[in-house]
């Protein structure tokens, strides 16, 4: 955050049921609340930063308001009708742990999932991951889908860095090859000490990328 606050005005927002977010209570829509944010900054047109859900849902603005997103900075990011991402197999894995009430259980499955860049004492990102589990669970029957992207990826016009963490997990990385092949123009850039955690194990590279975008635009 500091290299870009220097250069730009940055807004970053938590999603429902993370940070300083409120668990929902109502049905959402991750892009509607993305716009909802948008508008209240009165934005007509940005740089779109979105790393993992916050990729798949910058995509998606770009692709259903492609005049209100001046690029995409997306860092290793799903996209919405992509069958191949296995999320549901994790939320499997994670449903005995989150039954029997066990949050370290749900720690250590989602650090080896996720954080496969760690070494043994990943104390930063074991305290990332427990203050996002909740939501994960709170979140799950409120949030509405927003529309399938990923095979759409073609009709964006927005310039694009996508970047991949070689240590994530393979159907991400895969994912992430293949999105890059199909956004036309997209710069893919490979970090290879990453996982899915990129802003916090290559913060100067995720920095470096955000900025180099922002001033081509200029």
């Amino acid at each position: 955050m500091p290299p870009l606050v220097e250069r730009h005005r940055v807004i970053r927002y938590d999603v429902r049921g993370y940070g300083r977010s409120p668990q929902p209570t109502a049905r959402y829509s991750l892009v509607e609340d993305l716009v909802a944010v948008l508008d209240h900054f009165e934005l007509s047109r940005v740089v779109l930063v979105g790393s993992s859900m916050g990729g798949a849902t910058a995509v998606s603005l770009a692709l259903s308001d492609p005049a209100r997103v001046a690029a995409l900075a997306l860092f290793c990011p799903g996209a919405t009708g992509n069958p191949r991402l296995a999320s549901a197999t994790f939320m499997a894995e994670a449903e005995v742990p989150a039954k029997a009430g066990d949050m370290d259980g749900l720690v250590a499955l989602s650090l080896h999932t996720f954080a496969a860049a760690g070494v043994d004492d990943d104390a930063e990102a074991a305290a990332q991951l427990r203050s996002a589990i909740p939501a994960w669970f709170t979140n799950y029957p409120y949030q509405v889908p927003d529309a399938p992207a990923f095979d759409r990826l073609g009709e964006l016009v927005a310039p694009c860095v996508l970047a991949l963490g070689e240590r994530d997990q393979a159907e991400v990385v895969r994912c992430n090859e293949e999105m890059a092949a199909r956004i036309p123009g997209c710069s893919l850039v490979r970090m290879r000490q990453c996982d899915h955690l990129p802003s916090l194990r290559e913060p100067e590279t995720v920095a470096r990328l955000v900025l180099e975008l922002s001033d081509d635009l200029r």
